[in-house]
């Protein structure tokens, strides 16, 4: 659901010629944005948190992460050594430095954490980068 709601955002009449989406690569969403991306012809720059990033995703999420950080056409490393909220809400900021828009895969609740969704749109809003919410009728939070 989530994949064809994405997928629809970047490719529809008023998508641009030229994608280049900026994602941490993480489990769930950003794994998705970042094949929706590659999936309609753009090119993937990869924003990564912390040295130790890779390692608190889940296991099973590595090769993903692996194949698609091989697939960035730049990564930007930011300097921490843990991941942490704060960490992921810097990486997040760091994205929002360079975007045009802000495609969050976001049903509307409160973060539940620092550094959650929610706080990156409200960043968005706030830097006044257009905010694209994508959320599939239907669809419900883990």
């Amino acid at each position: 659901m989530t994949e064809v709601a994405t997928a629809e955002s970047m490719s529809g009449p008023t998508a641009r010629r030229y994608i280049c989406g900026l994602s941490c690569l993480a489990d769930g969403a950003d794994q998705i944005f970042a094949r929706g991306v590659l999936n309609v012809g753009g090119v993937l720059e990869a924003v990564i948190p912390a040295k130790e990033y890779r390692d608190g995703l889940p296991s099973e999420c590595h090769a993903a992460y692996d194949e698609l950080l091989g697939r960035a056409v730049r990564t930007h490393r930011l300097e921490f050594v843990e991941s942490t909220s704060e960490s992921h809400m810097m990486a997040s900021a760091r994205m929002l430095d360079d975007a045009d828009v802000l495609f969050a895969v976001w049903d509307g609740q409160p973060a539940r954490g620092y550094g959650g969704t929610a706080d990156v749109v409200v960043e968005a809003r706030r830097r006044e980068v257009p905010v694209r919410v994508i959320w599939p009728e239907g669809a419900r939070r883990d």
